[in-house]
């Protein structure tokens, strides 16, 4: 009746699926969101409820204001029915994980307006977009965390990489800024700088290539979707004094 409540953006499929399959495993009530991939997230939702677990799907784009604030009407909706214990208040999460990313290889130069501005929308300004919607409710309630889903090369920057690395790092630096805005509220903010991990995202790699980036590693593989996840819910659980760290998961590589 009164379960803790999360969103995870983009959790139609990597990341943001094992987030959310290890969040709901953990006895949170899950909203599960995704632009286009609708079939994916259908499937999620059938494995969420398969394992016993609870869920709502939120579809909608998380790089879009207007659609933010619809998906964050329909959490307030959700929480305010009886079975999720009552009234709810705007936002209405105990945790937001902000996953949705895209990336974008090829030299800046080629880079066309729209490219560069999808690729900030959907890796940036939708972190913003919901930390907007879901601080209110946490600071009423003097207790909420943060999750951002960030990149190594949010820190070293990446060759051919340079919109996904600055969307990266802005969203570092929103992590920390945000860290100490809302730390007299109890309100926790950190990121989750992941390194290679096994992803449709770097599926542009041929078996060569990996393997020659698996050689660079000092891990010696790539990380796994699941590893992101059990951190991710280790941070939705750590002691309220961690906040505004940009914790690198990459192998060792940087």
């Amino acid at each position: 009746m009164h379960k803790k409540k999360v969103l995870v953006t983009g959790s139609s499929r990597g990341i943001g699926r094992a987030c959310a399959l290890a969040f709901a495993g953990a006895g949170y009530h899950v909203f599960i969101n995704c632009r286009n991939s609708i079939d994916m997230l259908d499937s999620l939702e059938r494995e969420i409820l398969d394992l016993g677990g609870t869920c709502t799907k939120v579809t909608g784009d998380a790089g879009s204001p207007d659609e933010v604030r619809s998906i964050f009407r329909a959490i307030s909706e959700n929480n305010a029915s009886p079975s999720m214990g009552g009234p709810g208040v705007s936002g209405g999460l105990d945790v937001l994980v902000n996953n949705a990313g895209i990336s974008h290889f090829g030299l800046l130069s080629d880079m066309s307006d729209e490219e560069w501005q999808t690729v900030m929308d959907t890796n940036l300004s939708s972190a913003f977009y919901c930390c907007r919607e879901a601080i209110p409710y946490m600071i009423s309630k003097k207790q909420g965390r943060i999750i951002n889903i960030s990149s190594m090369w949010g820190v070293a920057g990446a060759s051919c990489e340079a919109a996904y690395s600055a969307s990266k790092a802005g969203l570092n630096g929103l992590t920390q800024s945000l860290a100490k805005e809302l730390a007299p509220s109890n309100i926790q903010v950190n990121a989750i700088a992941c390194g290679v991990i096994d992803t449709e995202m770097n599926a542009r790699l041929n078996e060569e290539e990996q393997n020659a980036l698996k050689e660079e590693i000092p891990a010696g593989r790539f990380g796994t979707p699941e590893e992101v996840a059990k951190l991710a819910l280790l941070l939705a659980e750590a002691p309220a004094y961690l906040t505004g760290q940009i914790i690198r998961m990459d192998g060792g590589l940087i």
